[in-house]
């Protein structure tokens, strides 16, 4: 039971997923740096202005040297910043292919297992054996037209037409005459029935 639970499950993140979230790390530090020395440039740039305005003119060109430093650095970090994207794009999209390229090798196994099953021959085989079927099938069909004689023929012909006669054929016209019109009866008149008088 002790191995059961004490198994440890595979890291699903592979070599490649710790080296871009390395390479991201870095490129995320990198751009923290940027700017801190871009608020840094800020501050020392209010500075030299301000030593030039207390006369302080050496010491304000020495800290615009320092910022000229500062401002190269920059340059190079966003270098650096760009060709670590560049890698971790680059990274993605191996993993993307070697995605691709895993499944085609799956769906090519699968193809030639497929293939083993049925065989080119097997095909033609089983081709042939239709072919064989619907032909002997034909013939069997040649065999019971053929059987019938003239005569059954024309005795089908015209056990055809008579069927299509009687369903053809009208009502037969009665032979003896029609009767008369027969006068309608006169309807019998309703008598006023008798008044009752009243005794008096």
């Amino acid at each position: 039971m002790g191995n059961l639970f004490g198994r440890k499950r595979r890291s699903r993140v592979t070599e490649q997923d710790k080296a871009v979230l390395q390479l991201k790390q870095q490129r995320d530090k990198l751009k923290q740096f940027q700017k801190r020395v871009g608020l840094s440039l800020q501050r020392e740039r209010a500075l030299a202005r301000q030593l030039l305005q207390d006369g302080k003119r050496e010491k304000a060109l020495l800290l615009l040297k320092k910022k000229r430093y500062q401002e190269q650095l920059l340059d190079r970090t966003e270098n650096q910043i760009s060709n670590l994207e560049r890698m971790v794009q680059d990274i993605e999209f191996t993993q993307i292919e070697m995605k691709v390229i895993e499944g085609l090798k799956i769906g090519n196994e699968c193809l030639n297992k497929m293939h083993q099953v049925m065989s080119i021959e097997e095909v033609e085989r089983i081709i042939g054996e239709t072919q064989d079927a619907v032909e002997y099938q034909r013939q069997i069909d040649e065999i019971l037209a053929g059987s019938l004689t003239e005569e059954d023929e024309d005795a089908i012909l015209e056990e055809l037409n008579a069927i299509t006669q009687e369903q053809m054929e009208l009502p037969e016209v009665p032979s003896e005459p029609l009767p008369e019109k027969i006068p309608e009866a006169s309807p019998v008149k309703n008598r006023p029935k008798p008044e009752l008088v009243a005794a008096s």
